[in-house]
């Protein structure tokens, strides 16, 4: 096991206890949030979107100021959303229709974010203000965060 898979397994240790008695999925996310930002030195923006009226619209987040709202189909997290799946993208400048909401984002990892039938309801987004920070193991450590999330708030 290799330091970041660790570091990913000693951030879900301390999420299990906290979201566990999480009394509401914004106090969940917000927690999120506020650890992966803190935790992870090459995380540069954090949060979540969540569709509603064919829009993704800003949900808890840490960073700079965030677009609040993407509109369809551009963009990497509207890309997750319509494949139902993870994306990385280590060069943001080479993803076609790329929205910047912040200049300084360089690369980007986006991971659907499901109910309890499977539909996707959104996406975590993470942006870091350096190319090619992201891969499998923060797309493994991620979605084990991910799936900490109380689903009967979603």
């Amino acid at each position: 096991m290799n330091s970041k898979q660790k570091k990913y397994n000693r951030l879900i240790h301390q999420l299990e206890p906290l979201l566990k008695n999480s009394p509401s999925l914004n106090a969940q996310l917000a927690t999120i949030n506020a650890l992966l930002y803190h935790k992870v030195p090459y995380i540069f923006w954090v949060g979540f979107y969540f569709i509603k009226n064919d829009e993704l619209i800003v949900g808890p987040y840490q960073g700079p100021l965030a677009c609040q709202v993407l509109t369809k189909p551009k963009g990497v997290c509207w890309a997750s959303v319509l494949k139902s799946e993870p994306i990385i993208v280590a060069d943001v400048e080479d993803f076609p229709d790329h929205i910047a909401c912040d200049s300084r984002s360089k690369s980007e990892i986006v991971i659907p974010v499901k109910d309890t039938s499977g539909k996707v309801v959104g996406v975590l987004d993470i942006d870091s203000d350096k190319t090619e920070q992201f891969d499998r193991d923060d797309l493994a450590g991620l979605s084990g965060i991910l799936n900490l999330i109380n689903k009967k708030f979603l």
